[in-house]
């Protein structure tokens, strides 16, 4: 399958399964030196290979990519390894880090893939400034990093390790959410 088809299709799953709503969150794949990303504002279930917009790692952001362009360029120079970054928005996963703390996941799965998952404090009124480096600077170290408050951002080898580890944490995080409510 293309590439471009597999990370439309990686996106619209993260819709379709309840990790982002109609348009929110943000996906990409490397190619080389390049990649493709989807566009600011982007609707999932609507999307297709040629709203994606192509950039080179190394250059400015192009014109109509996502807002976190410049946080998915910082993460592939990073992290050569990388070639798939996937950016959710998962209630659990969210909730559960909301105060902060790093996320510590308590079930056997979780443990398996993440010895901890970092939760970067950065404002809104900071988020475009401070975000690129931070979050690439977690992800150049480990799978997946949150920004309190806001979502996940997992970065793999492929989109579908990438999109296995977002169901991963969100899963972990929604157990943890249960032991917590049920052992009240």
């Amino acid at each position: 399958m293309d590439l471009r088809q597999s990370l439309v299709q990686y996106y619209r799953w993260l819709r379709q399964y309840g990790l982002n709503d109609s348009h929110s969150g943000n996906a990409s794949v490397r190619s080389g030196e390049g990649f493709w990303i989807t566009p600011s504002g982007a609707c999932a279930d609507t999307l297709t290979i040629d709203d994606l917009v192509h950039g080179q790692i190394g250059a400015p952001a192009p014109d109509g990519g996502s807002l976190d362009t410049p946080l998915h360029q910082a993460v592939y120079r990073a992290n050569p390894a990388a070639t798939a970054i996937l950016h959710s928005h998962g209630p659990y996963s969210i909730s559960m880090t909301f105060d902060g703390r790093d996320f510590v996941p308590v079930d056997f799965e979780g443990q398996y893939y993440f010895d901890r998952i970092p939760v970067l404090d950065i404002g809104l009124a900071d988020y475009l400034a401070d975000s690129p480096g931070r979050v690439a600077a977690e992800l150049a170290e480990r799978p997946a990093a949150v920004v309190r408050g806001h979502g996940v951002y997992v970065c793999a080898e492929s989109l579908d390790r990438a999109y296995k580890w977002t169901c991963s944490f969100e899963s972990s995080a929604r157990l943890a959410w249960l032991i917590q409510h049920t052992n009240r």
